[in-house]
């Protein structure tokens, strides 16, 4: 999401040139060399990545990487999408729970 939305969309660049996956079921995908710690460093690195790219944009700039619209539309959809799946985490939660309660 965060190569989506605050690299695509203000630079245009492709899945390929970001590095991430093409479709999001490919992001789900792991590696034999994948962990927990270098899933999270490879998190951080993208976060950091996303805040140099919106540090020099104003909220009312307008970039055109995914279709124009302007910066301060790009954070709410990030926060939507993060509000979203962090709703879908609180589920998958409560289910493993439920397991170890029942």
């Amino acid at each position: 999401m965060e190569g989506v939305w605050f690299d695509q969309a203000v630079s245009g660049r492709s899945y390929e040139e970001i590095g991430i996956a093409t479709t999001p079921d490919r992001s789900f995908t792991l590696t034999d060399s994948d962990t927990v710690v270098s899933v999270q460093d490879a998190h951080r690195r993208r976060c950091e990545s996303s805040r140099r790219t919106m540090a020099v944009l104003a909220l009312d700039d307008v970039v055109d990487g995914r279709g124009e619209r302007t910066v301060w539309s790009l954070y709410l959809q990030v926060l939507r999408e993060l509000a979203q799946h962090a709703g879908h985490a609180d589920i998958l939660r409560e289910q493993v729970l439920s397991d170890y309660t029942s």
